[in-house]
């Protein structure tokens, strides 16, 4: 088996089918698994997949488990070379699967490889952020991030100042669409299950380069993605996670005295960014002097 593409999905049926379809339309002559771990949905999700898609692997969870234990799942089963992580609300362009499959097999040194991501209306997608520091906390509290976005200082998690049409070495591509290869999970491990909904790509990634595999994004491949689908059907509760993944990450990779103090300082601003945004979603007023306050990525 070349490859094993495993979904998630929670609440998915007005995506999955364009999904799936596209997923049969792009592998190529590469042989190919698709496993799906429905996460408790209460829509017609995995009524639909029984249904209309046979081939598929479907896990039926009997409620939502979270998405990092669901790929977990998924991983286990899987029996492919390489285990693409794929989300409910892409559609795979063209020949995409069998793009990104020879260039992994070209270089040996690829654990991971992200492609490019794309809005419905085939804008580029911003898809790939530098590691989160203490720094990025200061500037994303400060608005400078904002103000001066393709700053190679102050705009340097978000990248703003990243070319998308260049195939280049990055830290961490958005975990909606990840090839990794299957020897590179066997040496860093799977998902840390800590990291619930957030930051379980960010800590993927993370161990991935500690254990000295090579991260690259690849423009070549192109993913069409509804950026945000399933976490804006309950998004207070979304706001909330992300912001506690933005503390969990930091707690598990700052471990000396200093670092500690840092992040006890930084835990009330975080704190009332989450509290400020979660009021101003149940408000429904504009949030533009919000947007200067951090928040970590809540729509991916």
């Amino acid at each position: 088996m070349d490859l094993s593409i495993i979904i998630v999905t929670w609440n998915s049926q007005e995506f999955i089918r364009n999904c799936l379809d596209s997923i049969f339309l792009s592998q190529g002559n590469i042989s190919s698994e698709v496993i799906l771990v429905d996460n408790g949905s209460s829509d017609q999700t995995a009524k639909i997949v029984e249904e209309f898609y046979p081939q598929v692997n479907l896990i039926q969870n009997k409620k939502n488990l979270g998405y990092a234990k669901a790929n977990n799942q998924g991983i286990e089963e899987a029996k492919g070379k390489y285990i693409l992580l794929l989300n409910p609300d892409t559609q795979v362009l063209e020949d995409a699967l069998s793009l990104m499959y020879e260039f992994m097999q070209e270089n040996p040194e690829a654990g991971t490889l992200g492609p490019k991501l794309l809005n419905l209306d085939k804008s580029v997608q911003p898809s790939c952020r530098e590691f989160p520091t203490f720094s990025t906390l200061v500037w994303e509290f400060s608005g400078l991030s904002r103000l001066f976005p393709k700053s190679k200082i102050f705009g340097r998690w978000r990248m703003g100042y990243f070319d998308f049409d260049k195939t280049r070495e990055v830290d961490q591509p958005m975990g909606s669409c990840l090839m990794l290869r299957r020897e590179t999970l066997e040496d860093m491990g799977i998902f840390d299950e800590n990291f619930v909904m957030f930051f379980n790509d960010v800590d993927l990634c993370y161990r991935i380069k500690k254990k000295g595999w090579k991260i690259y994004f690849y423009p070549e491949s192109k993913v069409i993605h509804s950026k945000g689908a399933s976490t804006r059907k309950a998004k207070a509760k979304m706001i909330w996670l992300s912001h506690l993944a933005f503390y969990k990450f930091f707690k598990k990779y700052k471990t000396d005295l200093i670092n500690r103090v840092l992040l006890f300082l930084f835990l009330i601003p975080l704190i009332f960014s989450a509290w400020v945004r979660i009021l101003f979603f149940y408000l429904g007023k504009p949030r533009s002097w919000v947007d200067v306050i951090i928040h970590p990525n809540t729509e991916g």
